[in-house]
């Protein structure tokens, strides 16, 4: 594709869905701009959800034609209101679509926790206070509290979308 004109990559890439578009876009930085393409991610919005949504939820301001069609996927399978979502090990606050914040991830919790001992007995060694230690626990037994929220609403989508079928 490296000698392919632009137009015929276009071609091409129209051919994709939105989760082929999404992996196209990690390949190299001329794929990222190709499967970026706004007409590419309105037609995809076209045809999923329809030419009277898509006038509608037409992009305003900075946003392109992706993002609208993420915000509208993540509607669609977690919906509108405040949840917290996970997606890969990242865990997400979200509301009506659009990620509020970014909460953390297990795999970095998982990365601390195991050379959290030794830093934590270091830092009282040098600094003689205790508040340090004391906050980062409290802090870490925050997110486990929300590791916990998230693992548990995506086990219930995943009971009630077992239901269903």
């Amino acid at each position: 594709m490296e000698r392919l004109p632009l137009e015929i990559c276009m071609k091409i890439f129209c051919f994709l869905d939105y989760q082929h578009l999404a992996v196209a876009q990690q390949v190299c930085t001329k794929w990222k701009l190709m499967a970026s393409d706004n007409a590419l991610w309105s037609n995809l919005f076209k045809e999923r959800w329809g030419g009277d949504h898509a006038a509608f939820y037409a992009p305003i301001g900075s946003k392109s034609w992706k993002d609208v069609y993420e915000v509208q996927d993540r509607c669609d399978r977690v919906g509108v209101g405040l949840k917290i979502i996970r997606e890969g090990s990242d865990y997400y606050l979200v509301h009506q679509g659009e990620i509020q914040r970014y909460l953390g991830s297990r795999k970095n919790r998982e990365q601390a926790t195991r050379h959290k001992g030794h830093t934590l007995s270091s830092e009282r060694d040098l600094t003689g206070e205790d508040s340090l230690a004391e906050e980062r626990s409290c802090r870490g037994i925050l997110d486990k509290i929300l590791f916990f929220i998230g693992d548990l609403e995506v086990a219930s989508v995943d009971a009630k979308r077992s239901r269903v079928i």
